[in-house]
């Protein structure tokens, strides 16, 4: 039996400055995720910052879910988050310092 999968671009051109998060993605089908993270535009000398994978069970209450990864600091470089046992709604979550941004890609990669 062939696994079904999907890659999904949840946000593309996208800027991330303050509290910022990706839009949410209902992934209940999945039993497998890597989400993506590449900067295609930082903020002149904007500061590393984390970025936490988030779960949700209805995509509205959000909780972190204890998996974390860098912003990549150049454009063009990618980061990665490997996650299982998400339940219903995965997004990408950070909280950056006041004055610095950076525009981002984000994408997720499902198999059944």
């Amino acid at each position: 039996m062939m696994r079904e999968s999907a890659h999904i671009v949840v946000d593309r051109n996208v800027t991330w400055q303050g509290e910022a998060a990706s839009e949410p993605y209902e992934v209940g089908w999945g039993k497998e995720a890597i989400l993506f993270l590449q900067v295609l535009a930082p903020a002149p000398h904007a500061e590393p910052a984390k970025v936490r994978v988030q779960i949700s069970p209805d995509g509205i209450h959000w909780c972190d879910e204890g998996t974390t990864l860098d912003l990549p600091s150049s454009p063009g470089d990618v980061s990665h988050a490997r996650v299982a046992h998400f339940g219903g709604w995965l997004r990408l979550a950070t909280s950056m310092k006041d004055g610095h941004s950076a525009r981002v890609l984000v994408s997720l990669h499902l198999k059944a």
